[in-house]
């Protein structure tokens, strides 16, 4: 299940950084309001299918959904590495591949499930931890491997046979169906259904039998709080919306403020974030200790306080503005357009069609960069501690379907977030899209506040565990 978790995190950050450039690439008509709705479909797929998926597994052995799930991954992949190949509509194409991509990816709603079934209350921050730090692992990787695969440059190589252009848009997909092959076999030969209950004590597997037949009276099982669930997949939304934020405006956000060219900013933002992600392998490893002394509720409190000084940082300010890109308006008045591949001629910087750019102060390298810092630390707190917490909340009942929702809640967050700052930012600049997230993530601290004491553990609630006091 980690390696699971590994390999969907790679398959889908491996080419994240590289969606804009190779869209431009495909098709000149696509502007950055149209990237949003590229980025968001991803989740719009993951959202749709991570409750069904939930559902299925906590009806049939795990196994099922996971193949089928891993297999229309694959099958995503390679259609998003021939996007180019129709002669009309290929931004749609690639809008179709994404979302396929993340109809695929509804198995993490299996994968978090099946681990907080298979751990008991002690065990269980420790292990959604090590689950979030293989996530993690596989967001480095992912950004590395893109950074890597750069160099094979934007004309590549041709197979003739299969009509497959292989450069550094679609060989990043590529390698990611590999991956999904490993995925696929690694499940049907490995893993075996393993189930305990809150005090480590093994128990049947559930997942073959329906919710309804497993449930008791409420007077020996207990009720589980759906406020405290409410609240849980709320927070969930806004952590969620605030990284899909910013993981889809770094590229064009660089593009425009530090006039980096496609390959540039698929290359430096490659390595910013794999820095991010090994940054948030050891942000899991103190939040294990951490959370043992403080508790779950306090880490998340404060991951959402960094997020916010994060996000803050990175408001544009002083009386510096960013390059224009007047190449534009030359190639405008029946000059020969430039050619994508010579990066020497591609214009730079931020386009005079955007009209805040003559306006809005730039945003330096060094805000950027501790921007980057901070929400690399306050993310993954928050990422790990809101989904360790919802588990303990809903106790020892099959969680597939609530998992689900947790993760179609995620999902409609990274569905709504790059659509959001698309449009802002494209239409009124970075000063009010960061601007309204700081507001956003300001009533989460809030509203996190008045609902802390909810926020407790299905054992502890119904005192079957003594509470830590955090």
């Amino acid at each position: 299940m980690y390696f699971t978790m590994f390999l969907s995190s790679v398959g889908f950050t491996i080419v994240i950084t590289s969606i804009w450039p190779y869209l431009k690439k495909i098709d000149k008509s696509a502007d950055a309001s149209f990237l949003g709705w590229v980025v968001a479909a991803y989740s719009l797929g993951q959202m749709v299918a991570s409750p069904l998926f939930g559902l299925w597994s906590n009806h049939r052995p795990r196994q099922e959904p996971l193949v089928c799930s891993l297999f229309i991954n694959v099958s995503a992949n390679i259609y998003y590495a021939y996007v180019s190949l129709p002669s009309s509509h290929k931004k749609i194409h690639m809008l179709l591949a994404r979302t396929f991509v993340g109809i695929g990816a509804g198995n993490v709603a299996v994968v978090r499930s099946y681990v907080a079934g298979a751990t008991s209350l002690k065990e269980r921050t420790c292990a959604m931890a090590n689950m979030s730090a293989c996530q993690a692992l596989g967001f480095i990787l992912g950004p590395a491997l893109q950074a890597a695969l750069s160099f094979i440059g934007e004309t590549g190589v041709t197979v003739n046979v299969i009509q497959l252009q292989v450069n550094m848009y679609t060989a990043p997909a590529l390698l990611a169906a590999c991956f999904g092959i490993i995925n696929i076999l690694l499940v049907i030969l490995v893993l075996r259904e393993h189930c305990v209950d809150d005090h480590g004590n093994h128990i049947r597997a559930i997942n073959y039998t329906s919710e309804e037949q497993v449930d008791v009276a409420p007077e020996a099982e207990g009720d589980i709080d759906q406020i405290a669930v409410f609240t849980s997949n709320v927070l969930f939304f806004v952590i969620l919306f605030i990284f899909a934020v910013f993981e889809t405006i770094s590229t064009p956000l660089s593009m425009d403020m530090f006039a980096w060219t496609r390959k540039e900013a698929v290359l430096y933002n490659g390595i910013i974030l794999a820095a991010i992600g090994f940054e948030s392998i050891l942000v899991f490893v103190v939040v294990k200790v951490v959370s043992a002394r403080v508790g779950d509720r306090p880490l998340l409190l404060g991951g959402l306080i960094l997020i916010f000084v994060g996000f803050f940082i990175l408001l544009p300010w002083g009386n510096q503005y960013p390059k224009i890109q007047w190449a534009d308006i030359q190639n405008n008045t029946g000059l020969a357009p430039t050619q994508p591949s010579n990066t020497s001629l591609e214009p730079t910087g931020c386009p005079y069609k955007q009209a805040w750019c003559l306006f809005t102060p730039v945003i330096h390298l060094a805000q950027y960069i501790t921007s980057d810092i901070l929400i690399g630390v306050g993310y993954p707190t928050c990422n790990v501690m809101s989904y360790t917490l919802y588990s303990k909340i809903l106790g020892p009942k099959p969680q597939g379907v609530y998992m689900g929702w947790l993760t179609a809640s995620g999902s409609g967050a990274r569905t709504l977030g790059p659509v959001f700052v698309s449009q802002v930012y494209t239409i009124l600049g970075p000063r009010w899209a960061f601007s309204v997230i700081c507001g956003i993530v300001l009533v989460a601290i809030v509203f996190l506040s008045a609902m802390y004491k909810r926020l407790v553990a299905f054992s502890i609630r119904h005192g079957r565990i003594e509470e830590r006091h955090d």
